[in-house]
């Protein structure tokens, strides 16, 4: 299988990506969220696309829902499986989101959330993404897309999201994120500077995010069989605006009569 290299990225960096997210914040503000969309459903079977460290997929399985978390980097999997194991119910798999699921039991709630449609290599996978998370449903089911919305962001300018300090690998690093939109694409750059004694030792990286809009998305949703979409510019289901909103969430069902 050949992995696109902002894939690779994250594989080579699931350790750094995972330390640089306040999980416990991030879940409190998006679980009202999920759970009121998946009460609205009756979801007992979740896939968790491009699931990246796992930590939505074990909330969802917390719940008592039946989880399989799926993601291209076989780092991400192996950090899933490091931090929650695999118990009744909780399944990791390594696989693209451009791959079909299968033909096993449909699921009632499939979501890619965190930006992972827009590190496709190209819009056309995100096509066939859309279309495969919308296969592995049963009628009426639920997909969840959620992804920054590059629209807010000023052409141009380097916007920097986080600077932490942190240990892991036996050594001291303080680690930095930014993003850069130029035109329809941005860049997400990674800066890592291990701290010895008295040098600084640099690693870089950066993985390119496509610039996916909302009637992008809506169009491959109804081209393949999705209804009765929404779009949200927050996980507090906010109207979205494409100039402000920080989120570009979309919430679709599958078509009962197909």
């Amino acid at each position: 299988m050949s992995v696109p290299h902002s894939t690779d990225t994250f594989n080579q960096h699931a350790g750094i990506y995972e330390l640089l997210i306040d999980w416990p914040r991030r879940l409190s503000v998006e679980e009202p969220f999920y759970r009121q969309v998946f009460q609205s459903v009756g979801v007992k079977r979740v896939l968790d696309v491009a699931c990246g460290t796992g930590h939505h997929a074990a909330m969802f399985h917390s719940w008592g829902l039946q989880v399989e978390g799926a993601d291209l980097s076989p780092g991400m999997i192996a950090e899933c499986r490091a931090q929650f194991g695999e118990p009744t119910g909780l399944r990791w798999v390594v696989r693209g989101f451009q791959e079909p699921v299968g033909s096993g039991e449909p699921f009632d709630a499939v979501l890619c959330v965190g930006n992972s449609l827009a590190l496709a290599d190209d819009v056309a996978t995100v096509e066939r993404a859309v279309a495969n998370m919308l296969e592995a449903l049963r009628p009426g089911g639920v997909v969840i897309l959620g992804l920054l919305n590059l629209w807010s962001l000023v052409p141009g300018r380097t916007v920097w999201q986080k600077c932490k300090r942190v240990s892991y690998a036996g050594g001291d690093h303080v680690v930095l994120k930014s993003i850069h939109r130029c035109g329809n694409r941005a860049h997400i750059s990674f800066v890592d500077l291990e701290l010895g004694a008295s040098t600084v030792s640099p690693r870089y990286d950066t993985a390119e995010l496509l610039g996916l809009r909302a009637e992008d998305l809506l169009e491959f949703i109804h081209r393949h069989g999705g209804t009765e979409a929404h779009v949200y510019g927050s996980y507090r289901f906010e109207p979205y605006v494409p100039s402000q909103s920080g989120d570009l969430i979309i919430t679709c069902r599958r078509n009962a009569t197909i």
